[in-house]
């Protein structure tokens, strides 16, 4: 006769009046185990996801990824930089130019002549050891300091992508909350020159903020925030084409307009001028 569900029941009750045989007790044991093992395991790889190494690939992966960041050479942007002063705003055309492993330069033209200066320009080149800066208002000098050990750091595509080749450590200090997003923040410690925040989406692994505090003469100790943001891809590489960056000397807005890689640059572009 059959009892369906009566039946369980009882078995249910016959097996709770009685205790389990050592071999059901073992096997009790033996599960209790591997759920405790998975949790852990769970709880591991939770962790293991923190770690400076991962949020560092993730970020690489999400601009396009070490394959496509390891083929480009060099760069070329050109676009309009907008600089805030208490006399208002300036603009006019910038252009930077980027060689591997750290070569930079960065041209700027601004008119100032509603404040009776004229046209300023002021031209910076780094040909990946030595620094000098051309500037028509406050003369012409050479790189030094921490200025220079910053564009020695400055490896591209970004110093990120051979970061410890380059003996640079990267500590993840946790996770801040920037406006409405969650960050992750690393803390780049170069071997020589000033340490550098940066700030990455957490949903996104888009880096969107850098902080550095540097010496920068003859204006001294200066903390500078850079904001970037509008970021499209060219050639398989996500490029920011909005930087603003603010200070308590100044405030710029730069907008980049073309972006170009590999191309062969002059060598000369970066280097000191022979007169």
């Amino acid at each position: 006769m059959p009892c369906a569900g009566d039946c369980q029941a009882t078995r249910r009750v016959a097996q709770s009046r009685h205790p389990p045989r050592n071999g059901d007790e073992h096997v009790t044991k033996l599960l209790r185990l591997v759920a405790v093992t998975s949790v852990l395991l769970g709880s591991v790889h939770a962790a293991a996801a923190q770690t400076a190494d991962e949020i560092v690939e993730k970020h690489l992966a999400a601009i396009g990824g070490r394959a496509a960041l390891s083929k480009l050479t060099s760069r070329v942007m050109a676009g309009t930089i907008t600089v805030s002063t208490p006399a208002g705003e300036f603009s006019g055309p910038l252009e930077i130019w980027n060689q591997a492993p750290n070569k930079v330069r960065t041209l700027i033209n601004l008119d100032l002549s509603a404040v009776g200066v004229g046209k300023m320009t002021i031209d910076q080149r780094f040909d990946g050891t030595t620094g000098y800066a051309m500037d028509t208002l406050q003369g012409n000098r050479d790189i030094t300091g921490d200025q220079l050990e910053g564009m020695r750091n400055g490896f591209f595509p970004t110093p990120l992508l051979n970061y410890k080749q380059n003996g640079i450590s990267i500590e993840l200090t946790g996770k801040e909350k920037v406006g409405d997003r969650d960050a992750f923040v690393l803390v780049i410690k170069p071997k020589t020159g000033p340490s550098s925040k940066s700030y990455i989406d957490a949903t996104t692994f888009m880096m969107f903020r850098q902080i550095v505090t540097a010496d920068i003469p003859p204006v001294g100790t200066l903390e500078q925030t850079t904001d970037l943001s509008d970021e499209r891809e060219v050639d398989g590489v996500k490029v920011a084409h909005k930087i603003v960056s603010t200070s308590s000397l100044q405030n710029f807005t730069v907008t980049i307009s073309k972006v170009e890689h590999n191309g062969a640059l002059d060598q000369t572009l970066f280097s000191k001028p022979a007169n």
